[in-house]
């Protein structure tokens, strides 16, 4: 979470009103952040948080950008947090984009992911 440390820093310095979520972040203050970053008169337009923590039953339905700093071994990890803005009330498009650097073992992670949901596409939803 120390990127989220980093990218917490900034949007105070650039004045940006934001929620965030991760692994220290309390039950009821999850459901907090949560409905006010959904309130439809919502000044928070910025939602940070790091995919383990994400979990299940995270609806943000009104995000419509995802940005994937720190992928993941288990490509449904990601899938997982993508979909927190692919949600049943979701009314605009949604974007995603994935940072990666070259020539780091991020690189390979995404790689061995990509790998990962073509054997799942082959021998799970294919039946085979």
């Amino acid at each position: 979470t120390r990127l989220l440390d980093i990218l917490e820093d900034y949007c105070m310095w650039r004045g940006y009103e934001y929620c965030r979520l991760d692994g220290q972040t309390p039950h009821e203050e999850r459901e907090e952040a949560i409905d006010t970053f959904n309130a439809s008169n919502s000044s928070k337009f910025i939602f940070m948080l790091s995919t383990r923590a994400g979990g299940l039953g995270i609806n943000l339905a009104t995000a419509d950008v995802v940005i994937l700093y720190d992928s993941d071994w288990n490509p449904q990890v990601d899938l997982q947090a993508m979909d927190r803005a692919h949600r049943i009330g979701q009314k605009k498009p949604v974007r995603v984009f994935r940072l990666i650097t070259d020539n780091t073992v991020e690189e390979r992670i995404v790689e061995r992911a990509e790998i990962k949901l073509r054997l799942d596409s082959i021998v799970i939803q294919q039946g085979i």
